[in-house]
Formats: structure tokens, sequence, C-alpha cells
């Protein structure tokens, strides 16, 4: 064990794999530090019981290796670098540990071939700010690219039998009003059949983001929170605000697979195109007890155009840009049910589907052409208040089996109606 309290005495206990490296005093750092395999790095509380700093001056903080672990630190960097990285390539990077850590700069963990196996443990990260937007390792699907996030984890090996764990709690990123650049949190297979991640849990606490895309550009997203294809999650609990700030920043979205998504706080987007939560993935239960409320133009609160929700809890939905619909079913579901109403209030405006601007009308419910619904039940209203606007409209080819509607449906803008439901539809509406 080495107690290290300036930066020659770190880089030397560093170089000579001490196996502890206790860290007593704050210490400016002038380069990136890889730490060995086997290599515990330990902030000591100093007399006023603060935890120490790392400070980088102008570059990348640290860089673990093979079953690492990181504790009771802040670990600094300029935003626009890694706090902490990956810095190896073996077969099996073994167990990591990162604990009680204040982070300015990203956390990237990516796994690059020949890299099979990783099990990584995060508890109590708060990722102050970061700026993830240049990272060139994207995913791509559904005509857009998505931004890295603050918190960052990828298997970027394209062999399928390439597997990384994690479980990651009391995870905050960003603050209201001040949020990180690119998405929040990200974790990414290689695509739909190469590398995967299995994440057994993932608890958030506030996660404030945006990727600070240009108004018109279609073909970059980022998310708040991002289960990417090829990562499954059986558990996702959000205990605190999830919000976006600007264009195309999804608050919730999901290509890959989740067992069970529960939200404890408020989903809100502020930019255009915004959505609320947007799933191309395979959920079985979703469930939000927080209202979802969006107010960018064409920033709609619930999409489902690919994949499939099982069952889904809604404690309330708003949106009030143009073009930004309540909710819209494209695929078949099982159960939703909405607690309270389903509101828009706007009109007629741009919204991005799938890489293409498109105009849309802001209904508060629709159901296209390859939606079905298992049961659908509504406690409140279905409510809208913008010109030439449907509040409900089912397509033809749109199917729901059961539904039950508590409240009223109402129109309230200029030239606009209740109802709109093909005679090409299956919509046993009573």
């Amino acid at each position: 064990m080495s107690k290290v309290n300036n930066f020659i005495e770190l880089v030397e206990a560093i170089s000579t794999n001490e196996p502890k490296i206790e860290i007593k005093r704050n210490i400016t750092v002038n380069y990136p530090l890889i730490i060995s395999p086997n290599t515990k790095l330990v902030g000591i509380p100093q007399e006023n019981k603060s935890l120490p700093a790392l400070i980088f001056q102008d570059s990348d903080g640290i860089g673990v290796t093979q079953d690492n672990q990181i504790s009771d630190l802040s670990i600094l960097a300029p935003s626009e670098k890694r706090a902490i990285f990956s810095a190896s390539f073996s077969e099996d990077l073994g167990h990591f540990e990162f604990k009680n850590l204040t982070l300015s700069g990203q956390f990237s963990f990516i796994a690059k071939s020949p890299t099979k196996t990783a099990d990584l443990i995060l508890n109590k990260i708060n990722i102050l700010q970061a700026d993830a937007r240049h990272y060139l390792e994207q995913p791509q699907k559904y005509g857009v690219n998505v931004l890295q996030g603050a918190l960052t984890i990828y298997n970027f090996n394209s062999d399928s039998s390439s597997l990384l764990t994690i479980e990651a709690t009391d995870i905050s990123i960003g603050q209201e009003n001040n949020p990180v650049f690119g998405s929040g949190v990200f974790i990414a297979g290689f695509g739909d059949n190469g590398g995967k991640v299995k994440v057994k849990e993932l608890q958030t606490n506030e996660v404030h983001s945006t990727g600070k895309i240009p108004f018109g550009v279609a073909d970059l997203i980022t998310g708040a929170i991002f289960i990417v294809n090829g990562a499954y999650a059986s558990s996702v609990i959000q205990s605190g605000k999830t919000t976006t700030y600007g264009v195309n920043d999804m608050v919730l979205d999901a290509w890959g697979e989740v067992d069970n998504w529960v939200v404890n706080d408020t989903v809100t987007s502020y930019g255009p195109s915004g959505i609320g939560f947007v799933n191309f993935g395979t959920f079985k239960t979703f469930t939000a007890k927080a209202p979802i409320e969006t107010y960018g133009l064409g920033a709609r609160a619930y999409n489902q155009y690919d994949g499939t929700l099982e069952e889904g809890h809604f404690s309330s939905i708003n949106t009030f840009g143009d073009g930004s619909i309540g909710i819209q079913i494209s695929k078949k579901v099982g159960s939703i049910f909405i607690d309270g109403d389903i509101k828009t209030n706007g009109d007629t405006g741009n919204s991005l589907v799938k890489g293409i601007n498109v105009k849309l009308p802001a209904n508060a419910l629709s159901i296209k052409n390859g939606g079905e619904v298992k049961k659908l039940n509504i406690h409140g209203n279905i409510e809208t208040f913008g010109k030439q606007i449907t509040s409900l409209v089912a397509d033809s080819g749109a199917i729901v089996h059961n539904i039950k509607i508590d409240g009223q449906i109402l129109a309230h803008g200029e030239n606009s109606e209740t109802t709109n439901i093909s005679s090409e539809s299956t919509f046993p509406y009573i």
C-alpha cells in the first residue's frame, strides 16, 4: 500500500505497480494516468471530511486495465475529455468497481476486440459535466446516429460471444438547467448481432442532457437514458427528474431489451423532436409514476414505432408543441394503462420520424396501420387544444382489441374533431 500526497508520489506508486494507492490530498495532474491490473485507487477524507481531487489540466484522467477499483475521489478532467476510461484490450478484463466518485469529463468504458468479458459495478457516481459529442463510435439504426453519453458503456466488439455485465446504482448526471452535452446514460452493444451488454440494474437520480444538435439536422439523436440495441436491462429505476433541453434529445429511448423500467419522477423535454419515451426495443413492463411532458416542436410523449411493450402504465401525458402527438402506436403492444389525461396543446408541425422530418398533427392518441393494442384503459380525458386536430385517430389497419375510457374525448381547437376512426380499422369503441 502506498499513501500519496503529490503528483510525484502518485506517478511513482503507479509505475511501481502498488496494489493499493491511497490519495490524501488534492493533486494537479499533467497527463493521463493508466493504473496496472489489480490496482486499487482510493481517496482518504481530508481533515474537513472532503474527499481529495485529481485535477487533470488538459487531458484525459484515469485509464483502467483489469480488476481495478476506484473509490472516494473527485476526478476532474476537462469536460470534453474522459475522467475514467478503459485502456486495455485483454480477452478477460475481469471485475471493476467504481464507488463514491464525483467526475468532470466522461466515464467511458468501451470494449473492443479481442475483449470478451468484463464485469462492472458502479455506485454513487455523480458526473457534473461532460461533452461526449465528438466521439466517433456511434450506433446507427433507423436512419440516425446516437451520440455517446456522459456515462458510456459500449461493447464495440463485433463478436457475439463478447459480454459486459453491469450494475449501476445512485447515478447522477448534470444539473437542472446545466446539462451534460451528448447523451446522459448510454449503454450499447455492437448492433443487433455483435457483442452484448447485460445490465443487472440501472438506478438513476437526476439526469440532465442535451446534444446541442442544430435545428434541422435529422440524422443525429441523443437520449438522457438510452438502452441501445445489443443491450439487455433487467431493471431500470429512475428516482429523480430526467430532462433534455435541445433538438432531437430523447428523454427515455430503447433499441434493446428491458424487463422492467420504473419512472418515479418527471420526464420532461424542452427541445424540438425531444420525445419523452420512444421505444424501438422489446419491453416487458414500463411504469411512469410521474407525468411525461414535452414542450418542443414535434416532441411526442410516447412513441412505439418498432419493437413491442407488453404492459405500460402512465401517470399522465401533456405535450405543448406543434406536431407533438401524445401517444402514437405503430406496432403490436399488450396492455396500456393511463391513470390521468392525454392532452396536446399544439397544431400541426414538423417532427423527426426515423431520421426524416415530417409534418404531424398533434393528435392526443394515434393508432397507425400496423399498430395493435391488446387492451387500452384511459382513466382521464383524451383532449386536444390545437387547430384542425383530431383527438383520437385509428387509421386503416389499426387494431385495438379492448378499450375503456373513463373520461371524455374533447377537441377544443378551431375546426378540430374528437375522433376519426377508419372503417378499415378494428376498434371496439364505446
